[in-house]
C-alpha cells in the first residue's frame, strides 16, 4: 500500500485551503466483458472537478490511484501527468480562486472488493460490477479530494457494455446514445457515491407516506441480485423490512428521508455487510439464502438492512468531519438498528441478539492491547481501516442504550432529530451532538463523554451479599473494576452505570424467576442497593440485568452455582442470555474452566428455545474447546461436544430450526469414524434423520469437516462442485480442498494466498478458511516462521483489505508458547512497522496469551 496513505494533518490543510461545488464523473465501463489484453484489465475514468480556494495558499493534490493518467487539465493548462502523478496523488500548482479540474486516467478494475469490482459468474459466464469506497476507494474510480469532509453533488454518468443495466447514488436513465446518465446527488461524501452495472435481476416496490405537514413522500424502491440468484431471492421480504424500517425513521425522526430513490443491491464477493451509500445501498449476497436457515439468519438481514437505513440520516445526511468519529454513525446506526428492529417488524427479542451476540464482539474488542476510547485518535487512513471494530459499533451503540436510560427516550429522539435539521448536508464533531442532548435532556453530557466516549476498556460489576441469621439480605452491593489481574485496561471506576439488578429464586415447578428488581446508579468502586435490603436470600443476583449498562458480570459462589445446575431453567430468555455471555467471559478470562463451560453448554444448550443465543452458543463451545482447554482434553472435549450434539441433533422437533442448528453443530464437531460415516450417509442418502432436508448448504456443511479428515478427496468434491456448479458452490470447494489433511494441499494454499494476487478476496477467504483447521496444528506449524517472514510483505504489496485478511487469518493461534515467542521476537524486531500491522500482530498475541491463561485455568481443574 505504499503512497497511498492520508494522514488527518493532511485532511485538515486540505480542508482548510478549498472547497468543492462538484464533480461531473464519466465511466466507460464496456471493457468489462470479451478478452483484454492487458496485464491489469483497465475502463476509462474521466473527472471534472470544480472546486474553490477558500484559504491561503496556492497548492494542493488531488487522490487518484490508477495505472495510467492519460491527461489532467487545470483551469485550461495542460499538466504532465508523468511530472504530477505519482500513483496515488495528483500535484496541483498555480490554483485560482475558482478552480476547473479535468483528470482522463485508466483505472483497473478490483478482485478485492475495494473500488470497482469485477466479478464473473462461472454459473453462465455474465460480468457483474459494482463499487466499494469506505474509507477511501473512490480514488480508484475517479479522481478525488478523498475525505468526509469535502462533501459536494455528484453526476455520474456511464457507458456500459450492451444489455446492461447502471444504477447509482440518483435516478438514471440511458440516453438515446446508450450513456446513462443520472441526477445529480445532494451534497455527499465521495466515499458514499456508488456505481452497480450488469445483467442484474431487478425488482421493485414502492414506499408511500403522508408527511406530518400533510405532503404525499413516495420513495421508489428496488432491490437487486446475480441472475443465478434470483430464483432465491425473497425481495417480498426485503421490501417488508425497508417498508417497516422507514415507517419507525420517520415516525421517529421528523425528517423526511432525504435522497430520492431507494435501491438495495445484493453482490458478489463483498467484504463488508453492506455499505450505505443513499439511493443506493450494497449488501453482501449471502444474505440470499440458497436454502433453509434460521429466524436467526432473518433477524440478521433484517437488522443489517435498518442499521444501513439508520445511515442515510445518521452518516449520509450528517457525516463525520474525519474518522475520529466515525461512532457519529455506526455507533448509532449499530444501536437504531436493534431499536428499529424490536419496535418496528417481527423479531421483538432484538436486544435479545444484542446483548449476546454484538456485545460479544465489543467485549473482545474493549480488551485488546489496541482498544481505544469511542471517539478515538485517528491518525490516518489505515488507522480508520482497522476501527470499522466491536467498540465503535457494538460498543458504541451499547453505550446509546445506556445514554436512552440516562437521559430518557424522548430527549435522545428529540436530540437527533435538532442534529439533522441543524446539521444536514454537513460535518460535525462530537460536540455537535453532545450539544443538542445537553438541550433537550439538562443532563451534563460533557461529564458522560469523558466516561464513556473518550475513555477505553470494559468495567466488571460483582455483587457482593451478605445475609443475616434468617437468610434475608442485609446489604447488596455492586463492585466496579478493571480486570487488572488478567493484564487487560482497567476503565475508570468512576463511570456511572444505571444498573438494573434482578434477584431469581427457583419455583416449586423448578423455573428460576425474577422476584425482585432494582435499579441503581453505580458509581465509584462500591455502590451499595439499599432497595434490595430485606429480600430473601435469592439463588442467583443478576447484576446488569435487563442489560441496561456495558460491562463484563461476575457472580457471587451461590448464583455461579445455581447457574451452573440451573442455567437452563431461567425462564426469561434475555436474563438467560445475559448468564450464558457472563459464564463465556469467565472463560475467555480464565475464570472458569473450559471443560465447565462446555459442561454447562452440554446440559443447556439443548434447552435454549432462542436460535440466535443458540448458534451463538455453540461458536463458544467450539472455541472453547478449540482455545481455552488444556491440551491434554482436548480431544475429550471435542468428543463430548460431537457426541452432545447428535444427542440433540436427534431429540430436536423435526424439520425445526434447531434440528437444522444442531446438525450444522454436529457436522463441525465432528471427531469419530462414526459421525464421519453418519455425515457419508446423510449426503449418499444412505441415512436419514427424520425431517432433516439435507439440502446443497447443508451438503456443503457436512463435506468440510470429511475432506478436513480425509475422507474426501479433490474427485469427491469435484463431484459436489458439479451439483452445485455456481459462485457460491466455487466458495464452497476452495475451502474444502484447502481444508485437506496432505502438507502438499496446505503448501498450495498458502502460495496461492500469500506468495501470488492471482485469487479474488472471495476467494482468498475461503481458502484461509480451509487452510486453518484446529485438526491439523501438527500439519500447519511450519507455517507460523513463515508467516512472520511473509506479513510485512504482504502488508506492503496487497491492498489494505487482503493484507488484514492475510495477517488476521493466518496468525499461528493455534501453536501455543512456541508461537507467543515468535511473535514477541517479530514485534521486538519490527518497532518502526507499520502502525497498523502491527497492531493487527499485536491482537493475534493478545488472543494467544488469553488462550495459554484459559488453557493453564482448565487444566488446573
Amino acid at each position: 500500500m505504499p503512497g497511498e496513505n492520508l494522514s488527518r494533518d493532511e485532511a485538515r490543510e486540505r480542508a482548510a485551503l478549498l472547497s468543492v461545488d462538484g464533480y461531473e464523473v464519466a465511466l466507460d465501463l464496456r471493457s468489462a466483458v470479451g478478452e483484454s489484453g492487458e496485464e491489469v484489465r483497465t475502463f476509462r475514468s474521466v473527472t471534472t472537478v470544480r472546486f474553490r480556494r477558500t484559504g491561503t495558499g496556492s497548492a494542493t493534490f488531488v487522490d487518484l490511484i490508477a495505472p495510467a493518467v492519460t491527461s489532467v487539465e487545470l483551469n485550461g493548462r495542460a499538466l504532465d501527468p508523468a511530472a504530477v502523478f505519482d500513483g496515488a496523488r495528483i500535484a496541483l500548482d498555480g490554483l485560482a480562486d475558482e478552480n476547473v479540474l479535468v483528470v482522463d486516467a485508466q483505472c483497473a478494475y478490483s478482485r478485492t472488493g475495494e473500488g470497482m469490482h469485477r466479478f464473473v459468474d462461472p454459473e453462465d459466464g455474465e460480468v457483474y460490477l459494482y463499487t466499494q469506497y469506505e474509507p477511501a476507494d473512490a480514488r480508484r474510480v475517479y479522481a478525488t479530494f478523498e475525505q468526509p469532509d469535502l462533501k459536494a453533488p455528484h453526476v455520474f454518468s456511464v457507458t456500459a457494455p450492451e444489455g446492461w443495466t447502471v444504477w447509482s447514488n440518483g435516478a438514471g436513465e440511458q440516453d438515446a446514445d446508450g450513456v446513462w446518465r443520472f441526477k445529480e446527488t445532494a451534497p455527499i461524501s465521495t466515499y458514499i457515491t456508488c456505481v452497480v452495472a450488469g445483467p442484474y435481476h431487478y425488482v421493485t416496490d414502492t414506499y408511500t407516506r403522508t408527511l406530518t405537514d400533510g405532503t404525499e413522500l413516495e420513495i421508489p424502491l428496488g432491490a437487486m441480485c446475480r441472475k443465478g440468484l434470483a430464483k432465491h431471492f425473497d425481495a417480498d421480504d426485503v421490501f417488508l423490512i425497508t417498508k417497516q424500517g422507514f415507517d419507525f425513521f420517520h415516525d421517529n425522526f421528523d425528517y423526511p428521508y432525504p435522497f430520492g430513490k431507494y435501491d438495495q443491491a445484493f453482490v458478489p464477493e463483498y467484504n463488508l455487510g453492506a455499505m450505505e451509500n443513499p439511493g443506493m445501498v450494497t449488501f453482501r449476497e449471502e444474505y440470499i439464502y440458497r436454502g433453509k436457515v434460521t429466524q436467526a439468519a432473518y433477524e440478521r438481514r433484517a437488522n443489517v438492512i435498518l442499521h444501513e437505513m439508520a445511515h442515510m440520516w445518521f452518516g449520509d445526511l450528517v457525516t463525520m468531519v474525519w474518522w475520529d468519529d466515525l461512532w457519529l454513525k455506526e455507533s448509532f446506526a449499530d444501536f437504531m438498528g436493534s431499536f428499529s428492529l424490536a419496535e418496528a417488524t417481527r423479531f421483538t427479542n432484538s436486544w435479545v441478539t444484542f446483548a449476546n451476540n454484538r456485545k460479544s464482539w465489543a467485549y473482545r474488542a474493549d480488551q485488546l492491547p489496541s482498544t481505544h476510547p469511542i471517539t478515538a485518535d485517528i491518525r490516518d487512513l489505515e488507522d480508520a481501516k482497522l476501527n470499522f471494530d466491536g467498540i465503535t459499533y457494538a460498543k458504541g451503540a451499547s453505550v446509546l442504550k445506556q445514554l436512552v436510560a440516562y437521559a430518557g427516550r424522548d430527549a435522545f429522539l428529540e436530540g437527533a432529530r435538532r442534529y439533522f435539521k441543524r446539521h444536514a448536508y454537513g460535518n460535525t464533531r462530537l460536540t455537535d451532538l453532545l450539544s443538542v442532548l445537553e438541550e433537550t435532556s439538562g443532563r451534563d453530557m460533557k461529564a458522560w463523554s469523558r466516561s464513556w466516549l473518550q475513555t477505553s476498556g470494559v468495567n466488571t460489576l460483582t455483587p457482593e451479599v451478605t445475609y443475616d441469621a434468617e437468610g434475608r439480605i442485609t446489604e447488596l452491593a455492586v463492585v466496579q473494576g478493571g480486570d487488572a489481574a488478567l493484564d487487560q485496561p482497567t476503565p475508570s471506576a468512576g463511570r456511572p452505570h444505571r444498573v438494573a439488578v434482578g434477584l431469581y429464586r427457583l419455583s416449586v415447578d423448578g423455573e428460576l424467576v425474577r422476584f425482585a428488581r432494582a435499579e441503581a446508579d453505580v458509581v465509584g468502586a462500591r455502590t451499595v442497593v439499599a432497595e434490595l435490603a430485606g429480600s430473601a436470600r435469592p439463588d442467583l443476583v443478576l447484576v446488569n440485568d435487563d442489560d441496561l449498562t456495558y460491562c463484563k458480570v461476575r457472580f457471587d459462589e451461590g448464583s455461579l452455582a445455581t447457574l451452573r445446575a440451573h442455567l437452563g431453567d431461567i425462564t426469561d430468555p434475555l436474563a438467560r442470555a445475559l448468564c450464558w455471555s457472563a459464564l463465556w467471559n469467565l472463560t475467555r478470562d480464565g475464570l472458569m474452566p473450559a471443560r465447565d463451560f462446555v459442561a454447562v453448554v452440554l446440559g443447556f444448550a439443548g434447552r435454549e428455545t432462542d436460535i440466535g443465543v443458540l448458534q451463538m452458543v455453540h461458536a463458544w463451545a467450539r472455541s472453547a474447546v478449540t482455545h481455552f482447554a488444556a491440551p491434554e482434553w482436548r480431544a475429550e472435549g471435542g468428543r463430548l461436544l460431537a457426541e452432545g450434539g447428535l444427542r440433540e441433533l436427534r431429540l430436536a422437533a423435526p424439520g425445526s430450526e434447531h434440528q437444522l442448528t444442531w446438525a450444522r453443530f454436529f457436522a463441525s464437531a465432528a471427531a469419530s469414524d462414526a459421525d464421519f460415516q453418519l455425515l457419508e450417509g446423510l449426503l449418499d442418502g444412505t441415512a436419514r434423520i427424520d425431517g432433516l432436508d439435507v439440502d446443497q448448504e447443508l451438503r456443503w456443511s457436512f463435506l468440510e469437516p470429511l475432506a478436513a479428515h480425509g475422507r474426501a478427496d479433490e474427485a469427491r468434491i469435484g463431484e459436489e462442485l458439479a451439483l452445485d456448479d455456481t459462485a457460491t458452490g466455487k466458495r464452497h470447494q476452495v475451502r474444502c480442498l484447502a481444508a485437506r489433511p496432505s502438507a502438499a494441499v496446505k503448501a498450495q494454499a498458502w502460495a496461492q494466498v500469500v506468495e501470488s494476487d492471482a485469487l479474488s478476496n472471495a476467494l482468498v477467504e475461503a481458502t484461509i478458511a480451509g487452510f486453518v483447521q484446529p485438526s491439523q496444528r501438527e500439519l500447519i506449524a511450519p507455517y507460523a516462521e513463515k508467516y512472520f517472514a511473509a506479513i510485512e510483505g504482504v502488508w506492503a504489496d496487497r491492498s489494505i483489505q487482503i493484507g488484514m485478511d492475510v495477517v488476521r487469518g493466518l496468525f499461528p493461534a493455534l501453536h501455543g508458547e512456541s508461537a507467543l515467542a515468535s511473535t514477541d521476537t517479530w514485534l521486538a524486531a519490527h518497532e518502526s512497522a507499520a502502525p497498523a500491522l502491527r497492531r493487527l500482530v499485536l491482537e493475534g498475541r493478545d488472543d494467544l496469551a488469553r488462550a495459554l491463561r484459559a488453557q493453564a485455568c482448565d487444566g488446573a481443574a
